[in-house]
């Protein structure tokens, strides 16, 4: 990478590698790539201090095209490469880049881990319900009845939500974006990156070649109103062209509805306001799934908590206060020793 200036203002193109980008023409990869950029720049990201680490796959290119550091690793272990990167310099600002399969298939169990511990990461999940980069096999989060080179009579797995498998790990920030939005998209990823813990986002991407128009219900300009709800902390759960559709959670039954809004509905002070540190609300809204309910998009959950890496040193801290100095050959028969007949 570049030597460059901490003190200079860097516009997004300054996080821009001069590697040539190759991705499919029209993939989601490229806004993603724009918007990450972009949140770096509008936030005053330090290049010299900011790590991309990848796992396999198309999303796993991402580290090439950064004018940061980086490094490419095996498939579905970028946390836990993200993970002994943060441990050895908690100052380095991490981000895990990794798509649907990578990290929610042969790398569930390293996400998991990376979330539960709530290390001090910004892990970006590409989502595009496919494995894009070997022909199209569907994917964890593929829809029942996906067509694909591996179910041609369509997928009969339940699919995984991204979101909600996070809340289930306890992680302390949870969002969902999709790609072409770079208004809401690049606000998301500025707020993971200054949030104190794992940060999960789910970026819901289209892929051109292999599965077209996958999320276009609720994601295309027409259906957006109706097919998605923003999540604001504070501020009521509406949506619908005129705004005039919310949420209400149903007493009786313990769950949410969709209500009108209007003098034949219910007033705008019935509909339930965003709470981004209810835990039991932001379970609900990662919940609702297209086209039965409006997809939840922004922070749907975020409460900071201590973080792993701090609670690592620190544990080494009073360690070595309580604890003299040895050599090696001292410690290897130092506590419980036995010899072998």
């Amino acid at each position: 990478m570049k030597n460059e200036s901490p003190h200079k203002e860097l516009k997004p193109n300054d996080f821009a590698s001069d590697q040539e980008v190759r991705w499919c023409p029209g993939c989601g990869d490229y806004a993603i790539l724009k918007g990450v950029q972009r949140a770096l720049s509008d936030n005053g990201a330090d290049p010299a201090k900011t790590v991309f680490i990848s796992g396999i796959g198309c999303a796993a290119r991402f580290p090439y095209y950064m004018e940061t550091y980086g490094f490419h690793t095996i498939h579905g272990r970028a946390p836990a490469v993200a993970t002994g990167v943060k441990l050895s310099n908690p100052d380095l600002d991490v981000w895990v880049i990794g798509g649907d399969g990578d990290m929610l298939s042969i790398g569930g169990n390293h996400t998991l881990h990376a979330l539960r511990r709530n290390i001090d990461l910004q892990i970006l999940l590409f989502n595009n319900s496919i494995y894009g980069l070997t022909k199209g096999q569907y994917s964890p989060t593929s829809d029942i009845g996906t067509k694909s080179p591996s179910t041609p009579t369509g997928s009969i797995d339940s699919p995984v939500s991204a979101c909600q498998f996070a809340m289930g790990c306890n992680a302390t920030f949870v969002a969902r974006g999709v790609d072409t939005d770079q208004k809401l998209l690049p606000n998301i990823l500025a707020e993971a990156k200054a949030h104190k813990g794992a940060a999960l986002v789910e970026i819901l991407q289209n892929c051109i070649v292999y599965n077209d128009g996958v999320f276009s219900s609720f994601t295309e300009k027409n259906n957006s109103s109706d097919g998605q709800i923003f999540c604001e902390h504070g501020k009521p759960l509406i949506f619908g062209k005129d705004a005039e559709k919310g949420l209400r959670l149903n007493k009786e039954k313990l769950e949410l509805e969709i209500v009108t809004i209007g003098p034949k509905g219910v007033k705008k002070t019935d509909i339930l306001v965003h709470d981004r540190t209810n835990r039991v609300l932001a379970s609900m809204l990662a919940k609702m799934q297209a086209p039965k309910w409006p997809v939840a998009m922004g922070v749907i959950y975020a409460n900071p908590n201590k973080t792993y890496e701090e609670a690592v040193h620190l544990q080494i801290q009073e360690a070595t206060k309580q604890t003299s100095p040895m050599t090696v050959t001292n410690l290897m028969h130092n506590g419980r020793t036995w010899t072998i007949i």
